[in-house]
């Protein structure tokens, strides 16, 4: 028999196959062998789980804003993967605004790397931005490691990170192609927006007309045409309007490389109940009604949206004005990065569907779309990621108990489905006091 550096007993695991229980053996941080859970594995450690436990691989969300450097009072590496942790995540990838220096540039990178080093308690890799007057840096970004290139195609409500239009684009995405990059958008149309009516205030339908569905619509179009010119793989970041699916639809069955994804606030919350002032639900795009996310989840189940990442944006507590309430002056982000997995769990297993799904829509998923090889699944070569997930102990969310940097949450008060026991990253437990994590860079994880 061979020994293994750690054993792994479980009556329920998710692998790709769907749940069973496993053994499954970890040598040198790597899966190394999964087999039935009475295979006769030795270990240098065993760790039986139990019986109201599920092993999940480690989550991966592919839309964290981190903020450090130059913003680290909002957020920051140690308490951002600390979250992570906590919430079964194992590898997340960091959005190149609300940092100061954006990641524009290969020296940039390496400022946030140097700001990051020694904090991570789980394993980081890192998105470039495409900002006007950045072409020339993207081929030094891609061959530096970053997973691909964020841009906005209006006001991404930072100075330091200004939009492209609409022509900027197409030029960006045939350099993008030129070197097989993967360029990832933030699709709401500046125009649209200008158009609607802007009244300020607490009232959240007011904020909704603001955004309106047709700003995403148009904006999709716009990202869809440009990339049917170039060829460039393209992605949609933080969809929230089911108007925009049809032609998503149309354009992966033509066979367009492009790819989408939503957030576990559009999939759980709805317009009809935010309240007055409660500017902790702004982010952008915003959370729409309760049949548009039917749509989306409708959408999810289908295959017609990729994956589920958290979009963490967070803040300072002042900045979300919350004594104020006014939707259009707060600062527009959700900080949600810890619950993300029972929140999905919660709304998930309310539509009938398994854990095996959560896996796909928040390991598998995101890990496919960055190119992360051995992230995200339960299988021989893999890294030894893993979440300790009790499916059936619910909580209430308290904002004082979560990791991130500042309690501001609108899962505050709210009962989810779902704990998170224990994470593993490469066959190690995470310990806070310890951080372990490493950065990953494009095609070597």
């Amino acid at each position: 028999m061979t020994e293994f550096d750690l054993v792994v007993r479980a009556a329920r695991a998710v692998t790709g196959d769907g749940e069973e229980g496993l053994c499954v053996g970890v040598r040198d941080g790597r899966i190394a062998a999964v087999a039935p859970r009475d295979a006769e594995l030795t270990g240098a450690r065993v760790v039986d789980l139990a019986p109201d436990e599920v092993l999940l691989p480690g989550l991966v969300d592919t839309h964290v804003h981190v903020n450090e450097p130059g913003r680290t009072e909002w957020e920051g590496f140690e308490t951002a993967t600390r979250a992570a942790a906590a919430g079964g995540v194992t590898t997340i990838v960091d959005m190149p605004l609300n940092s100061i220096p954006p990641t524009v540039d290969v020296a940039a990178l390496e400022t946030k790397r140097k700001a990051a080093d020694g904090k991570c308690a789980v394993d980081v890799g890192f998105w470039g931005g495409a900002v006007p007057g950045n072409i020339g840096e993207l081929r030094g970004l891609h061959e530096a490691g970053v997973f691909g290139f964020k841009c906005f195609l209006l006001d991404s409500g930072v100075e330091e990170f200004p939009p492209l239009s609409p022509a900027e684009l197409e030029h960006y995405l045939a350099e993008v192609a030129s070197f097989g990059g993967l360029m990832i958008v933030h699709a709401e149309d500046a125009g649209e927006i200008e158009r609607a009516p802007h009244r300020g205030g607490g009232r959240y339908g007011d904020f909704l007309r603001s955004r309106p569905p047709s700003a995403e619509s148009r904006a999709v179009e716009t990202v869809l045409q440009a990339a049917r010119r170039t060829g460039a793989r393209t992605h949609v970041l933080h969809l929230s309007s089911a108007d925009a699916l049809p032609a998503l639809r149309a354009a992966r069955a033509e066979g367009l490389p492009v790819t989408v994804e939503t957030c576990p606030h559009y999939l759980s919350f709805d317009a009809e109940t935010i309240g007055e002032g409660a500017t902790q639900f702004k982010c952008c795009p915003p959370i729409r009604e309760a049949a548009n996310r039917e749509l989306l989840w409708d959408a999810l189940v289908a295959g017609d949206i990729d994956c589920v990442v958290s979009d963490h944006s967070p803040s300072t507590a002042e900045l979300k004005l919350l004594d104020v309430g006014d939707f259009e002056r707060a600062w527009g982000g959700v900080s949600s990065l810890q619950i993300g997995l029972p929140a999905m769990w919660s709304g998930a297993r309310a539509r009938g569907r398994t854990l095996a799904d959560v896996v796909r829509w928040m390991a598998e998923g995101p890990a496919r779309l960055a190119g992360l090889r051995t992230k995200g699944r339960l299988a021989v070569g893999c890294d030894a990621d893993f979440c300790v997930f009790a499916p059936d102990e619910a909580f209430v969310v308290d904002p004082a108990r979560l990791h991130h940097r500042n309690p501001v949450t609108p899962y505050a008060g709210r009962r989810l489905d779902g704990v998170v026991r224990s994470t593993w990253l490469r066959g190690r437990p995470v310990d806070a006091a310890d951080p372990h994590g490493r950065f990953l860079v494009r095609g070597a994880a």
